[in-house]
C-alpha cells in the first residue's frame, strides 16, 4: 500500500449508495410538497429546505465530496441563497412602499387570488419558497465547505499519513515507546 498505487479503502457500501440514488427524488418531491402545502397545513419553507438538504446531505455522506458536488443543485446553492434572501427583504418590506404594514401579504382576505392549479399564489407563498432557497443554500453551502476543510487537511497530511498516523496514536496510547 505504501507505493501508492491502492485506491482509497470504500467508506460506504454498496446498500447504502443504493438506498442514497433511490431516496434523492422522492426525498425532493417531498420537499416540494411541504413547501407547496405548508401555508395551509403544518410545514413550511423552513421545514421543506431542511428536508431537501438532507437529501444532498445523504449523496454526500454516500458518494464522497467530488460526486455529490456534481449535483446541479449544489452547484446553483451560493446565487440561490442570495436571491432567496432578496426575494424575502422584498416580500417583507414592499407593503411600506403601498402605505401597509411590515409582512402584509396579498391579495387581500377576500379578494381573488390567481392558482396554478391547487397552488394559490399569494406573497406568503413566495415568501416561504423564498425561506426555503434560503435554508438549502445555507445547509448545503455549510456542508460544502466542511467537505472541503476535511479534504483540504487530508491532502495537506499526504497519503501516507493514515497508516503512520495510526501505528503512532496506538503506541502513543498504549505507552509503547518507539
Amino acid at each position: 500500500m505504501k507505493n501508492g498505487s491502492a485506491k482509497a479503502p470504500e467508506v460506504t457500501g454498496v446498500m447504502t449508495r443504493t438506498v442514497a440514488k433511490l431516496l434523492f427524488l422522492p426525498t425532493l418531491v417531498t420537499a416540494v410538497a411541504i413547501l407547496v402545502k405548508g401555508y395551509a397545513q403544518p410545514g413550511d419553507g423552513f421545514s421543506a429546505g431542511v428536508v431537501a438538504s438532507l437529501a444532498v446531505l445523504l449523496q454526500y455522506l454516500a458518494f464522497g465530496r467530488r460526486r455529490a458536488e456534481r449535483l446541479p443543485l449544489v452547484g446553483f446553492v451560493g446565487k440561490g441563497a442570495f436571491a432567496g434572501l432578496l426575494v424575502a427583504l422584498l416580500v417583507a418590506a414592499a407593503p411600506l412602499l403601498l402605505g401597509d404594514p411590515v409582512f402584509t401579504h396579498y391579495p387581500r382576505a377576500g379578494s381573488g387570488a390567481v392558482y396554478i392549479g391547487t397552488i394559490e399564489l399569494i406573497t406568503a407563498f413566495l415568501f416561504d419558497a423564498a425561506v426555503f432557497v434560503v435554508v438549502l443554500g445555507f445547509a448545503i453551502g455549510a456542508t460544502k465547505l466542511i467537505a472541503n476543510t476535511i479534504a483540504d487537511e487530508d491532502e495537506y497530511r499526504g497519503p501516507d499519513a493514515a497508516e503512520a498516523g495510526a501505528g503512532d496514536e496506538f503506541s502513543a496510547s498504549s505507552g509503547e515507546g518507539r
